[in-house]
């Protein structure tokens, strides 16, 4: 229950920050969970995660930007998948890699029916979560209001701060 109200629902603010594959299942498979609990979520999206607002995620893994990230197969037969393959830290800058690293991580979250993205953010959606689009990144970066879903809420920081202010959990990703 609410910390200020005991028969409110428990309630989840999350701010989305980034927008690459790894870091787009953050805050919308917390925020399904929590709408599947019952739990009243809100994710405030700003900066690079506005890009999970927009009706096709098309989010990439950056290998670069993730050294310790260790790859596994996600075909060939099972002693070749449970290998873990450290990858050297010159090879995620070779060119193509950042693709190979997405297309092989998309392909292991199919693998083990893992929802994609999109069906991640419906089920947020279709529960409740409401899905807050910061007015100022959206200005800076030259974004219009139909460059988003529908159900995205333009909002400036004080909006969020104060849907934030009644969060039992509020996290930052």
């Amino acid at each position: 229950m609410s910390k200020s109200d005991p028969t409110k629902p428990k309630r989840l603010a999350i701010i989305a920050s980034k927008g690459t594959l790894d870091m787009a299942y953050v805050p919308f498979i917390l925020g399904s969970t929590a709408v599947a609990m019952g739990w009243d979520v809100g994710i405030f999206f700003t900066f690079f995660g506005m890009s999970l607002l927009k009706p096709k995620i098309k989010a990439s893994v950056t290998p670069l930007g993730n050294p310790a990230m260790p790859m596994k197969m996600p075909f060939g037969p099972k002693w070749f998948q449970n290998i873990v393959w450290p990858i050297p830290v010159f090879m995620m800058s070779i060119p193509g890699f950042q693709w190979l690293a997405t297309k092989l991580m998309k392909m292991t979250f199919k693998n083990s029916n893992v929802a994609t993205i999109e069906e991640l953010r419906e089920i947020c959606i279709q529960g409740g979560a409401r899905m807050f689009a910061c007015q100022m990144t959206m200005e800076a970066f030259g974004f219009k209001p139909e460059d988003f879903i529908p159900s995205a809420e333009l909002v400036g920081a004080a909006t969020f701060l104060e849907y934030a202010s009644d969060a039992d959990i509020t996290l930052f990703v």
